[in-house]
């Protein structure tokens, strides 16, 4: 599982996050308000994920310093809660097929703020950027299409909806379709900065108690919103509706097991290698809509293809510029070695090989 594991796990990442977003628009449908429901779901991943990773981590993990602490805490305020309530927010002034085309910007403004950062590298000369470079620009081309041609309406397996669900793109008045879109490029562009600023977990490496004392922070920014925002509070009660079950999926699956699980991945492979999968919800999210009786556009199909094409495409272009790092060191400690027996012929000094093997600038 060493070289699969990452891939499998992406995957179940992107599903555990197109089931979510089933639940969550039958959820919304039926009257659930988005603060509480982003409250509740920080409070269960909580409540779920701070006594398994005291257990797991508690002798093992640095001690917390307020330094560290306050890092955390504005981490939990732009990249979880913040983000969270406004792409719900920009949801409900747009449409869920807006909401999925943004969210499919994230590998671009990861791979820009990564290259900024100088986390990641990219090197138009060789092949292997040319084709990390040609997948960004499928990915960007999917968005377009799907923001621009939406197509005739392909019918679903199932003639009789689970739901019902009626577009209000065409109704929806033009300031508010701007702000619902503005609002969800700005949370898209919020998340792809925390993603990449996880790719550095050095100051608090303990990635269960990471994420933990991340979701802890993010609860009791939640209810500061859901508090000043929803003043009604009788819609902070739950009832035993698809409501509920969202709340618990969002906290237990969403929010605690699916941020542990892309900490791992960020640690493993890069942040741009957690972001470049997005695409894939959005195709997860099609079959599922498509399963229970939904209606797809042609566009979104459209669209999904040609994402899916840019997800394979800097997929391989980072496989095949790994594959080039790993001969160069190969050759490098190659020569290296030859360089130490030389030396010791002659009856020179000898100087330690790690000295003569310099990593590659942008290289993790």
């Amino acid at each position: 599982m060493g070289n699969t594991a990452p891939y499998a796990v992406s995957f179940l990442l992107r599903f555990i996050y197109g089931v979510m977003q089933v639940l969550l628009k039958v959820a919304f449908n039926q009257g659930t308000s988005i603060y509480v429901l982003v409250f509740y779901r920080h409070v269960i991943a909580t409540m779920f994920l701070l006594p398994v990773a005291f257990a797991i981590e508690r002798k093992t993990a640095p001690q917390l310093s307020y330094k560290v602490s306050l890092k955390l805490f504005v981490h939990a305020l732009y990249g979880m809660s913040a983000s969270i309530n406004i792409t719900f927010v920009g949801l409900s002034y747009a449409s869920e097929t807006s909401a999925s085309a943004l969210l499919n910007l994230l590998p671009v403004l990861t791979f820009f703020l990564a290259l900024l950062l100088r986390m990641e590298s990219l090197k138009l000369k060789r092949f292997h950027g040319i084709v990390k470079v040609s997948g960004i620009v499928l990915c960007a081309a999917g968005v377009t299409i799907l923001a621009l041609y939406q197509g005739p309406k392909l019918k679903s397996f199932i003639h009789h909806p689970v739901f019902h669900h009626a577009s209000q793109v065409d109704t929806h008045p033009a300031r508010r379709w701007i702000l619902g879109i503005l609002l969800q490029s700005f949370a898209t562009a919020m998340f792809a900065l925390w993603t990449v600023f996880q790719g550095n977990l050095a100051e608090y490496p303990s990635m269960l108690l990471n994420a933990a004392v991340q979701v802890v922070f993010a609860t009791v920014q939640s209810f500061v919103m859901a508090l000043v925002m929803e003043r009604d509070f009788s819609r902070w009660k739950l009832s035993l509706d698809v409501g509920l079950v969202a709340v618990i999926y969002c906290g237990v699956v969403v929010s605690a097991f699916s941020n542990y699980l892309q900490l791992w991945l960020i640690d493993k492979r890069g942040p741009v290698f957690v972001a470049v999968t997005a695409p894939l919800t959005f195709v997860i999210t099609i079959i599922l809509s498509l399963l229970i009786g939904e209606a797809v556009t042609l566009g979104s199909v459209m669209s999904g293809a040609l994402m899916v094409g840019g997800l394979y495409n800097v997929l391989w272009g980072k496989r095949m510029e790994q594959v080039a790092l790993g001969k160069q060191q190969g050759r490098s400690a190659g020569n290296a070695a030859r360089f130490d027996f030389e030396e010791q012929e002659r009856g020179a000094p000898v100087p330690a090989t790690q000295d003569l093997i310099k990593p590659l600038p942008g290289a993790r």
